[in-house]
């Protein structure tokens, strides 16, 4: 029986039940999107969890997108990020997508390394990141108008509902700040990969980039990433939109990135069209994300914005009967979210998966991966 937890527009129970009814039938006709980028605003020391230097910001995306489609493997080619604490997500994610048998797509966007797994091909193979937020320039216009139409034709195509997931170090940043650009006084409530969120240096660098930004109440969606934003952002609005647009259901697996996304696309549709889109998108995250007030906050504060119902969905998994300090430390509030674990774990629940299951899984590949040294 699946245990789930609801935020969001306040719904009845009869809403709940049709929308997880709606779910289950749609599970195997998914397809699957792992969306990696880089943005160089997590060169900033203390911003991400990860341990940036002038590789591991370009390695841990393609890390954990490695480690989602094979596991815990002797030959892996990248190197999952050293953390303080913790495991990366792509534990859970690669436990949960093997349950489901889902086939997910890659999509690198400025790793500038092509990755030697099969992937999909959005720009020329040696595309760069985006530059700092604190630059007001992130990207240049041209391109994350490029990035929309390539994911919008992929959506406004897609015969199947669109599952989209992320690995995108420093995007809890870039998040923060095309909110903040739209009008949304947010920093209280979105997320970071650290146990305490670095709040004052994402301040200094958001306020930096926003003075040099140039932008004004005539700033458009194009714009706001442009100045601010990350590749990710780009290519998954045009995703989204496109993909709804054709009538189909979209699950954004993330927390405040994913809502961050969802609050762009509203921006850029027209008033007649956003009661429609919104009532078939599903923002799917992890318990440790959903069990306090802000990620609800945040996706009510867009919902009132825009006058629409939103509606997302807590995993129900939790560490605490495991033995194994680095799932253990998911409760202390380290890592929290992300290459989609939230919404993977979800969907293993609703095929009939208990979380038990899942907990057990994931600790036989804890341990496949220190004997394969894949963490230390």
């Amino acid at each position: 029986m699946e245990k789930l937890k609801y935020f969001g527009t306040k719904q009845s129970d009869v809403f709940i039940s049709n929308k997880i009814q709606i779910l289950k039938k749609e599970i195997v006709k998914l397809n699957f999107y792992l969306i990696i980028a880089i943005t160089n605003t997590a060169k900033n020391k203390g911003i991400s969890a990860v341990c940036m230097d002038s590789d591991s910001g370009i390695i841990t995306p393609l890390a954990d997108a490695e480690f989602l489609l094979f596991g815990p493997k002797q030959d892996y080619r990248y190197k999952l990020p050293l953390l303080k604490a913790g495991v990366t997500p792509a534990l859970i994610s690669y436990v949960c997508a093997k349950l489901i048998n889902a086939d997910v797509v890659v999509v690198p966007i400025g790793i500038r390394k092509s990755p030697y797994f099969s992937h999909l091909n959005i720009e020329a193979e040696n595309s760069f990141p985006s530059e700092c937020v604190s630059t007001g320039k992130a990207m240049q216009r041209f391109r994350v108008a490029n990035l929309f139409d390539k994911g919008f034709k992929i959506g406004r195509s897609s015969q199947n509902p669109i599952f989209i997931s992320e690995s995108v170090p420093g995007g809890t940043t870039t998040a923060q700040a095309v909110m903040e650009a739209i009008g949304y006084e947010v920093s209280h409530l979105t997320g970071s990969s650290l146990l305490n969120s670095p709040r004052k240096l994402k301040r200094e660098i958001i306020d930096k980039g926003i003075s040099k930004a140039n932008l004004n109440t005539n700033s458009d969606p194009f714009d706001i990433i442009s100045a601010l934003g990350d590749p990710f952002q780009a290519f998954s609005m045009g995703l989204l939109i496109g993909a709804r647009k054709k009538g189909k259901m979209v699950i954004l697996s993330g927390g405040s990135q994913m809502i961050a996304l969802l609050a762009l696309a509203l921006e850029l549709i027209s008033s007649a069209e956003k009661k429609l889109f919104a009532d078939n998108v599903f923002v799917f995250t992890t318990n440790w994300l959903v069990r306090d007030y802000r990620l609800n906050s945040l996706l009510n504060l867009v919902s009132s914005r825009h006058d629409v119902d939103l509606f997302g969905i807590g995993s129900c998994l939790d560490f605490n009967s495991s033995k194994y300090q680095e799932l253990l430390d998911y409760e202390r509030g380290y890592v929290n979210e992300g290459v989609g674990a939230g919404g993977f774990s979800i969907l293993a629940n609703l095929r009939g998966h208990e979380y038990k299951e899942i907990v057990s899984s994931c600790e036989y590949n804890l341990e496949r991966m220190i004997d394969m040294s894949q963490i230390i």
